[in-house]
């Protein structure tokens, strides 16, 4: 199994986190190919960067979303994936997968609005991308659901999470009047709304599901409904049963074969997996 397979595979079991972090480089290696690349820097165009001139982005309502899975250099992205895989983990410890992409999008998009409205009260004018406020949602949202869960750290050892979530929000603080103060307000924004997420969803209101119903509309819009072909009905006829036993027994035993691999990839990774066990994973996925 070649390098692009491992890669196909992993995309395919990683989950909606492991896809999330591969959209997020996707989207960088595109912006290689399509933006001027300067000394790690990148030229975007007010139609992918989020901006806070009001004739901007009430013409271009998509970047309140697409700002958040670009970034400037490949270090801006090493670091928010870096943050966005800890965080997932975190967060995919309690909630569903339809739950952290809501989250998501929804943090996004409610960093956005208060950066546009914050800039537009200061009178400043500035453009911004990068995944960080919707990051920065997922881990509040993890912190504001278990704040005393233990996390091991290389070097300081186990520390209360709060610790961590309460260290990253100082430093935005600290750094909020400094150089790219929008960043900053998008990331307490989305800090904000991870808090109030986890609160309503305890009162009994999961804001996420707004999310899922309009990407399940999309998705049922686009799917081909199944046709049934005209069968002919016989009466007084009964088909012959076919002997199935060494099919299902097959089937059985390459169930379980997975079933041992994924049980295997969820207690230690899916670098533990040997070459044989990668290469029927991905012949049993196709």
């Amino acid at each position: 199994m070649n390098i692009l397979d491992d890669l196909k595979l992993q995309y395919k079991l990683g989950g909606i986190a492991m896809r999330m972090i591969y959209w997020n480089i996707a989207c960088f290696l595109i912006s290689l190919v399509f933006y001027k690349f300067s000394i790690g820097q990148f030229d975007f165009p007010n139609w992918l960067a989020l901006s806070s001139d009001p004739q901007v982005f009430m013409f271009k309502p998509w970047t309140f979303l697409t700002y958040a899975f670009f970034h400037f250099g490949f270090m801006h992205l090493l670091f928010n994936m870096l943050v966005l895989n800890f965080a997932s983990n975190l967060f995919l410890t309690f909630f569903n997968q339809k739950q952290y992409l809501g989250l998501y999008i929804l943090g996004a998009i409610f960093s956005g609005i208060v950066f546009v409205l914050s800039y537009y009260v200061l009178g400043n004018s500035a453009s911004i991308v990068g995944a960080s406020a919707a990051i920065m949602a997922i881990l509040v949202a993890a912190t504001t659901y278990q704040p005393l869960m233990n996390v091991r750290l290389f070097l300081f050892g186990n520390v209360k999470l709060w610790h961590i979530t309460g260290v990253v929000l100082l430093l935005d603080l600290m750094q909020l009047r400094l150089e790219n103060m929008g960043g900053h307000i998008s990331h307490l924004a989305g800090a904000f709304f991870g808090f109030v997420y986890i609160k309503m969803l305890q009162n009994g209101t999961d804001l996420s599901v707004v999310v899922s119903k309009i990407l399940d509309f999309f998705a049922n819009l686009f799917r081909k409904s199944p046709t049934t072909p005209f069968k002919k009905v016989h009466k007084n006829y009964k088909k012959p049963t076919e002997k199935t036993t060494s099919r299902i027994v097959t089937k059985d035993k390459t169930q379980q074969q997975i079933d041992e691999i994924l049980d295997k990839i969820s207690q230690s990774g899916y670098d533990c997996l040997t070459k044989e066990e990668k290469e029927f994973l991905f012949k049993a996925g196709k």
